[in-house]
């Protein structure tokens, strides 16, 4: 019985943690875009393969982006 002294405000302050990073996360805009990343898995971006820095240089340069799955093996 002399546990649940401990177990109670400790699960308190557990509760108060979680409702404090869901509203943390909600002012921080992590909820904002819920179907992005689902409708992103479909299309074959090569250009996230590549660093940040080369980016700009494949799309200046016009260069067609890459496409490794569709060579006649």
């Amino acid at each position: 019985m002399s546990i649940l002294y401990l177990l109670i405000p400790l699960s308190l302050i557990l509760l108060g943690l979680a409702v404090w990073a869901f509203f943390w996360a909600v002012r921080n805009d992590q909820f904002e875009d819920l179907e992005g990343p689902a409708h992103r898995i479909l299309f074959d971006d090569d250009d996230n393969d590549l660093p940040p820095e080369a980016r700009p240089e494949r799309r200046d340069s016009g260069a067609p982006p890459r496409d490794d799955h569709d060579k006649d093996a």
